[in-house]
């Protein structure tokens, strides 16, 4: 043992092997566990579809009134919509005040009416009100030629395929910034894409912003879209850089310094029975809009000891806990200390082996910016799921043997006792034998 502790024996010098007990760690630094997480129903996303179109400033109208706009003897002009009905008529705007333009009356309101309702009162202000046309042979039609739309910007930091956006607006050429990071955790990518895109009436809120362009945000994005309203051009925009990370939806982080900008995080994946309190104004999207997918900064988890030294990366939606942290990395598990990557030559040894490495421990910073050594038993840990604690970003997993082991294999591997004895003499034959313990 004395030669043992003097040749730098690191079951015996482990810095970290003092840890506290994987069983008497604080819920509050175990971690939280994500894998019990689901995508919140995408209903929440969107708006309600209508029962009817109502009309509001932006639609534009065809309108067919006989001799007023449109010749008597002449055939109203027919344009297709794409809809399933064609629009008949001159186009004329709805005004930024919910009003009709129209010839010889007076402005006509039609917001929120239905066409039906909308054509309706331009027939009563001609037939009725002003008298232009006789009433009973009136010829009047208003159909919809253009529903008002909405343009929104999407800036995307995840990895989507441009060209998404169909049948909305401009779509921006990707720029693609490559991190690598050595060890396993191999090439990042990461690409940005802009999208401007025009959204109708009733189809302007979320979910349809990001089918457009790519669809929910990838593994390599955070689950949650921001939505980001107004400006700070004569507000304080240092003020922005100062609000809180974490916001509920619908909050703003900005003072009311800037007022006219707001800020609403939408999470995208939430636990059943506590799913986040998003507003119907929260997912419908104005003009001027900019809905934000951000890019998830890599999260990684360390290892040293008798596991191959290496950063990996840390799963988004899913928990790790220390046994397939070990397992994902290569480590030995129950192997009798064998090198399971060793597929070039034998992979087990002659004799009994060894035991196998037992001793886990992680090295965790804590919420004051301190670090906390966490003990765990691997053998343990393989028969109670209570002592599989969860990998956080940052873990330094550190496997090691136990003195205890490493007692054992030194006493098998290194320490070898020959005996040598002869169990048969006579006048014409001999035998000896020579046995090599414990190997």
């Amino acid at each position: 043992m004395l030669c043992a502790v003097l040749s730098g024996c690191a079951a015996l010098s482990n810095p970290v092997a003092n840890g506290l007990p994987v069983r008497r760690v604080p819920p509050a630094i175990s971690g939280e566990p994500k894998s019990d997480q689901k995508t919140i129903p995408l209903t929440l996303l969107r708006q309600k579809p209508p029962d009817v179109y109502r009309l509001g400033p932006g639609d534009v109208l065809a309108v067919w009134i006989e001799g007023v706009l449109g010749e008597r003897t002449a055939l109203p002009p027919a344009t297709l919509t794409g809809t399933v009905l064609p629009a008949v008529g001159h186009p004329v705007p709805v005004n930024e005040d919910g009003t009709l333009t129209l010839p010889l009356v007076e402005a006509i309101r039609v917001q929120g009416l239905t066409l039906a309702e909308a054509q309706k009162v331009v027939r009563k202000a001609y037939t009725v009100d002003q008298r232009i046309v006789q009433p009973g042979r009136e010829r009047i039609t208003v159909t919809l030629l253009k529903p008002r739309q909405y343009h929104v910007l999407v800036v995307r930091q995840d990895s989507v395929v441009p060209g998404g956006a169909a049948g909305g607006g401009a779509v921006a050429s990707p720029r693609a910034v490559t991190f690598t990071f050595g060890g396993a955790a191999g090439g990042v990518s990461r690409r940005g894409a802009g999208f401007a895109i025009d959204l109708p009436a009733y189809e302007n809120d979320v979910l349809h912003a990001l089918t457009l362009t790519g669809g929910l945000p990838g593994l390599d994005a955070i689950n949650e879209v921001v939505i980001e309203r107004g400006d700070l051009q004569d507000q304080d925009q240092s003020a922005l850089m100062q609000s809180p990370e974490a916001l509920p939806p619908g909050s703003s982080p900005v003072p009311a310094v800037a007022t006219g900008h707001q800020v609403i995080k939408i999470p995208l994946r939430a636990r059943p029975g506590d799913l986040p309190v998003i507003k119907p104004e929260d997912i419908i999207l104005q003009t001027g809009d900019i809905v934000f997918v951000e890019a998830r900064d890599p999260e990684f988890f360390y290892t040293g000891g008798l596991l191959p030294p290496a950063a990996y990366r840390l799963p988004r939606d899913y928990d790790l806990d220390v046994v397939a942290a070990i397992a994902q990395v290569g480590g030995p598990l129950v192997t009798s200390g064998v090198n399971p990557n060793n597929i070039n030559g034998a992979i087990a040894t002659i004799g009994l082996g060894s035991p196998s490495p037992s001793l886990v421990s992680i090295v965790r910073r804590t919420p004051g910016h301190d670090q906390l050594v966490i003990r765990v038993d691997l053998n343990r840990a393989l028969n109670d799921s209570h002592e599989r604690i969860l990998i956080q970003p940052g873990d330094v997993i550190i496997l090691q043997e136990t003195p205890g082991e490493a007692i054992a294999r030194y006493v098998s591997q290194v320490l070898n006792i020959n005996l040598f004895w002869q169990f048969l003499h006579g006048p014409h034959e001999t035998g000896t034998g020579t046995v090599t313990v414990p190997q």
